[in-house]
Order: structure tokens, then sequence, then C-alpha cells
């Protein structure tokens, strides 16, 4: 964890924004997989970690804007915990950890909870993510699940998200140790891809990268020969020579913080002429999205252009026509690229999506319905201290092919006979995450090979070439 005043600062910056109320923080609980002493592994709320900073279950917290006090609930270990868990901190020590002078069992924070309902004081809250959440609610505020949602904070989300979104530079030093493990995986995956390899070799090798860290995964790994399928987690298949390989990974740190990056790189030594003609209109649009990042300029914009860049480079290889403006706006070229440039990065690999992307990435205004314009998961002006990935992509799914093409969709913009010949591509892309500065942008992390020759020169340097 931080040190101890970076929490305080934190908490007292909260209370300056929420201006009154109680603020109730709950901590995630053990989830079991299968029965109670074999869980998952933990993973704190990343709210509660970013005020509160204690990696421990059982915990709640709440901060007492108009007493300015903040408390910690929780209990002890018992000896048989102990037996079986070794030895933690007391609660009273964990508090004093991260400026935390107020301490208790956890069954009073029912007690505080009452006392405040009681005298009718405002008690903010986070939407739920968790089942166990909407239990607690229920029973320490008396609030149907159902109808949680209707009675969560906006002005706490508003408060956190405006906090949370701009990285201090002890956050974004944490966030590049994760991204350079995460690089270190990526390489990994550069040497060892071979043909007669399955994806589960690959994954199991880069998780073992992240371990070997001290590190944890920051999402479930994508590893996988069918790129087209966007969050694939299926690692059954074997790669085959001709194929591509996509890989979607990133390494999280002791203290919750995250790296995402994504590679494409061919089976082989070297990719295909069909291959690299995609793979250059994706690294194209790649580029262009990165060279406009700068304060002040609307992430939806940066999106925009790499819609453009894309459908321009597919134009030229025979996949689209027409006027292209009309083609974006219209969103045509969301045939191949239903999704988002990118999207905040921190304690979350998508930093804060519980909170809501409205609030996260849109500051407040509403979101696009468009298809593939709706999977934008930021799209508000760009301010210093913002962490994000850039990460567009080129896919052909092929049930998404037939649906528009039985539709006749878009006519004026696709050849879909072309189009129809590259079914069996699969799908690609290329992630960083990058940092907005004053001035403009900096990427995060070690370098991973990008460009067309860097992929080659490591791939062709493998055992198994020639």
């Amino acid at each position: 964890m931080f040190e101890s005043r970076t929490y305080v600062e934190r908490r007292k910056r909260l209370k300056e924004q929420v201006g009154s109320g109680l603020i109730l923080f709950l901590g995630n609980n053990e989830s079991p997989m299968n029965y109670l002493d074999n869980p998952y592994h933990f993973r704190q709320d990343s709210t509660f970690l970013y005020f509160f900073g204690l990696d421990y279950a059982g915990l709640a917290g709440i901060i007492d804007v108009d007493e300015d006090k903040d408390m910690l609930f929780g209990n002890d270990l018992t000896v048989d915990d102990i037996v079986w868990m070794g030895t933690q901190p007391s609660l009273k020590e964990k508090g004093q950890r991260v400026g935390v002078e107020h301490s208790a069992p956890y069954d009073q924070l029912e007690t505080v909870l009452a006392q405040a309902k009681q005298q009718k004081r405002t008690i903010h809250f986070l939407p739920p993510y968790r089942p166990e959440h909407d239990l607690k609610l229920f029973n320490l505020l008396d609030i149907h699940p159902s109808q949680v949602y209707d009675h969560v904070s906006v002005e706490l989300i508003q408060a956190i998200v405006e906090q949370r979104n701009r990285k201090t530079a002890e956050e974004i030093e944490e966030i590049e140790k994760a991204v350079n493990v995460s690089a270190d995986m990526h390489l990994t995956a550069y040497e060892m891809v071979k043909p007669g390899m399955t994806e589960a070799h690959v994954a199991a090798a880069i998780y073992d990268v992240a371990l070997a860290s001290g590190m944890e995964l920051s999402f479930p790994i994508i590893a996988t020969i069918h790129g087209e399928t966007l969050h694939n987690h299926y690692h059954g298949n074997t790669l085959k020579s001709g194929d591509l390989f996509l890989l979607d990974a990133g390494a999280e740190t002791a203290m919750g913080y995250a790296g995402d990056l994504s590679s494409t790189m061919p089976v082989d030594p070297a990719f295909t002429e069909r291959q690299k003609e995609i793979y250059r209109v994706a690294l194209t649009a790649h580029e262009a999205a990165i060279a406009a990042l700068k304060p002040g300029v609307k992430f939806k914009e940066n999106h925009l252009l790499a819609c453009k860049t894309i459908a321009e480079g597919l134009k030229g290889l025979g996949f689209m026509k027409g006027d292209l403006d009309e083609a974006v706006e219209l969103g045509a070229h969301a045939l191949f690229f239903p999704c988002g440039l990118g999207h905040m990065m921190g304690l979350d690999v998508h930093d804060m999506e519980n909170l809501g992307e409205v609030y996260v990435g849109y500051a407040g205004a509403p979101k696009s319905t468009q298809f593939g314009l709706k999977s934008l998961r930021l799209a508000r002006e760009l301010e210093p201290g913002f962490v994000l990935t850039i990460e567009p992509g080129i896919y052909f799914i092929p049930e998404l092919i037939d649906m528009w093409r039985a539709e006749n969709k878009f006519l004026d913009f696709i050849d879909y006979d072309r189009v129809v010949s590259y079914k069996d591509f699969g799908g690609l892309r290329n992630e960083e995450n990058f940092l907005i500065t004053e001035t403009g942008c900096r990427c995060l992390g070690k370098a991973v090979p990008k460009t067309i020759e860097e992929v080659e020169a490591i791939r062709g340097s493998g055992e198994f070439a020639g």
C-alpha cells in the first residue's frame, strides 16, 4: 500500500466534494469456488482499496463527513482462523496503517447506520456488483436488491470518478510496473508460439510470468486463433501454420493496479501477404489515434479518426466503397470494428466500470445506441492524468457478415462478395497503454513489437523458424 497520508488525503478530499452525510464503503468477502474453505483468489473492491488501502476480506469503512471521522469495521482473527490463515494485523493496526483511528467489530456497522437513519442523515453508497453486497445493503439499510440502484448516490459516484480518473505520480509508477510485467508476458508469447502448440500452453506460460513477478492477472487471458471473438477465453484450439494468434493479457500489481496489452502475431515466423494487408490497416489506425492524443481532445474524436482510417484502408483493399465520411457516420465500418478504441485503466482494467461508463467515460453525457459506437467506453474530453488504452482492431465475424448481407445492410459502402472471401480470416489488434500529459501523451511501459518488421524479427528468431 501507499503511505498512510495518501489515503488520509484522498478521504479528506472526498469529504470536501460530497459535503455532508455518511459514506459507506463495503469491502469484498471471500468468494467460494464450490465450498466455503475453497475460495477464488481474493480481490478487494477497488474503491475500498483507493480510500482505505487494505487488501483483507471482511472489512467495511465509513466516512462521516459531518463529524470529519473515518471508521473501519471488521473482526480480528480467532486462533482457529490463524491456524489456517496465519497471523494478520489486528483491526486497529490495519486502520492505523491507513490513518484510520476509529475501528470497531463488524456488527457495530449496523448500529452506526441505524443511528444515522434515525437521524435522517444521508447515507451515500455505490452501485453493488456482487450479490453479497446486495444482501448487505438489504440487511444494513433495508433496501431490497431490486431497488438498490434507485438509491445509489450519484453525487458520490461523480466525486469518486473525479478523483480516480486523474492518476497521481505514485499511481502512474504502480501502473507502469503492471504494464512492464504485461509486456514480459507478451514477449514470452512472441518467442514461444509455434504450430502444434495449444492456446492453453501459451496462456499457462504467460500466467507464469505474472505469478513469478509477484502479480496476478488483471483479467482472464485471451489467447486465441479466433481473434474475431472479442473476449475469447477458450483455450482449447491447436495452433496451425497459417493462423494468426491474438493475445490480450495484462498483469495486476499486489496493490491492484492493472496493465492491459494486446498483440497479434503469425503462428509462422512471418505474416502471409493477406495478413500483412489487414495488419497494416489496423496499425495505421492505431498510430493515427495515438498521434491525436492530447488534453482537450474528446476521445470520441480519436475513436472516429481510427474508424475513418480503418475504412480508408479497407476501401483500398476492396472491402469498403463509397463516401467514407457517410459510411462512418452511419456505422458501416462497424462490420469490421464493432467495438471502442479504448478505455480508462487504473485500479480496474476497465477503470471504475462498476460505477457506470456514463460517469467515468462520458462525464454524464448520454451514450450512443448505434451498433459499434455504443461499445465505446470512453468519449469524454481528455485531461492530464488520465490513463487509457489504444486498441483499434479489424475483425471478420462470420455470423455478423452473414446477418448484414442477408439484410442488404450498407450495400452502398460494403462489397460483400469481397468480405465473404475473408470469413475465415479471424481478427487482430494491438493495444498499448497511455498517460495523458500536459502537452500530449506518453506510452507506458517497455516496448512490445508492433510493426510488421518488429514482429517478424522476433518471430523469425525462434528455434522453429526455418
